[in-house]
Order: C-alpha cells, then sequence, then structure tokens
C-alpha cells in the first residue's frame, strides 16, 4: 500500500497558505500603522497644525499665564463686538466673552494654584 501524500503533508505552496501569508502579512502592516512601537509613535500634532507651542518652552506659569492674556484679549474682543450687532449676532459675542470669561478664571485659579505651590516648595 503506497501513500499519495508525502509524509508531512506540504502546503506551503498550495493556495490557502499563500492566502493565509498574504492575510497575515496584510494585519502585521495595518496593525504596525495603527499602533507603531512606542519609540516611533507620531507626535500627536494634526497635519494640517499652523501653530505649535515651541519645543523648548515647558514652564507652566509662562504657558498659562500666555493662555490668560489671550484669553482676556477674546473676551474684550467679543464684548466690543457685541456693541457693533444686534439680535442672535449678538447673544453669540456675549455667550463667546462669557465663555473665554470663565476659562480665564480656571487658567487663573490654575495659576494661583501653581504659584503656591512654588512657594511651598521654598
Amino acid at each position: 500500500m503506497s501513500k499519495d501524500t508525502p509524509n508531512p503533508a506540504d502546503t506551503t505552496d498550495s493556495p490557502e497558505a499563500l492566502d493565509e501569508k498574504k492575510m497575515k502579512e496584510a494585519a502585521d502592516r495595518a496593525f504596525a500603522h495603527y499602533f507603531p512601537p512606542a519609540e516611533e509613535k507620531p507626535s500627536k500634532r494634526r497635519k494640517y497644525q499652523l501653530f505649535a507651542v515651541a519645543e523648548g518652552i515647558n514652564d507652566p506659569e509662562a504657558l498659562l499665564a500666555n493662555a490668560s492674556e489671550d484669553l482676556l484679549s477674546i473676551s474684550a474682543i467679543a464684548d466690543d463686538l457685541a456693541d457693533d450687532v444686534e439680535g442672535t449676532r449678538r447673544s453669540v459675542a456675549l455667550a463667546i466673552s462669557r465663555l473665554s470669561d470663565g476659562v480665564q478664571l480656571l487658567v487663573e485659579r490654575v495659576l494661583d494654584h501653581h504659584e503656591a505651590m512654588a512657594e511651598a516648595k521654598v
């Protein structure tokens, strides 16, 4: 009695094995694309970002102070705009002013907390 297939069966060149190999390669490429290793992880910057904070600026107090000033500027612009428009446009401008005032208060609170922590360390 003779065997028609080798022992063990050679399936490396079969269409099923080739399809399985291609699927595994495609899955590996997709996995590597969406989950890159930690050292190759792309930065979190958006593709079409126009502005960025300079890499060397790591002082939270300086960043928060600038954010606070910018929020005050936004509020002033929105207040001025509200004086020149009527109806729903005025309501929108006042809402922007109020939101920026609220966020500015939050930033100021963080700045106060940061200063208090810095003084406590000294």
